[in-house]
Parts: structure tokens; C-alpha cells; sequence
């Protein structure tokens, strides 16, 4: 029984969302996870509730939002990351950055 630790998408066309959820490996994208444990909206977004001033100066940012102890939790128990959690984890300080070959 592989694990893994994947995104699920929601949102409409074009303003994608995404679960960072706990599945089986041979389950469906959008099946039922066995935990959902955090969440990432790849779509930048602005600050809020600062003057104009600010807001023109200040960068967007991608949101990203995770349980980190139950992250640790199914890593400790083997879960596989996917790569794109696996950038995720790795922006968390939960993991090493994924080693690439040079071949």
C-alpha cells in the first residue's frame, strides 16, 4: 500500500486551487483522500488592507498553507511526496531539495 502525499485540484477554469491532501498511489486525482493537510493557491495575490502606496510596492505572493506536524507525521511513515509537493515541503523546511542528475 503506497502513499502519497499529492495536490488535488479545485477552483474554476483558469483560478486553479489546490489541496495538499494524503492518498493512495493508485487512487483518482479527486478521489477521497485519507487526509487533507494543507492547501496552495498558485495565483499570486496582493496584500490586503494597505494604502495605495504599499499595495504598488508590495509583491505578490503565492499562499501556501500547511500542517506541518502531520506533514512530518506521513513522512516519517514513508509517504511519497510528488514533486510539486515536494517544492512545497522543501519551501517549508520540511525536506532536503530534490536532488537532480546531470546526465
Amino acid at each position: 500500500m503506497v502513499v502519497r502525499i499529492r495536490l488535488s485540484r479545485f477552483g474554476n477554469k483558469h483560478q486553479p486551487f489546490y489541496n495538499i491532501v494524503v492518498a493512495q498511489a493508485r487512487s483518482a486525482r479527486d478521489s477521497k483522500p485519507l487526509e487533507v493537510i494543507g492547501t496552495f493557491n498558485p495565483v499570486p495575490q496582493r496584500p490586503t488592507g494597505l494604502s495605495d502606496e504599499e499595495a504598488r510596492a508590495a509583491r505578490a505572493y503565492k499562499d501556501i498553507s500547511l500542517d506541518r506536524s502531520r506533514a512530518k507525521y506521513w513522512l516519517g511513515v514513508g509517504a511519497q511526496p510528488s514533486d510539486g509537493v515536494w517544492r512545497l515541503l522543501h519551501l517549508a523546511g520540511l525536506i532536503e531539495a530534490k536532488k537532480v542528475s546531470s546526465n
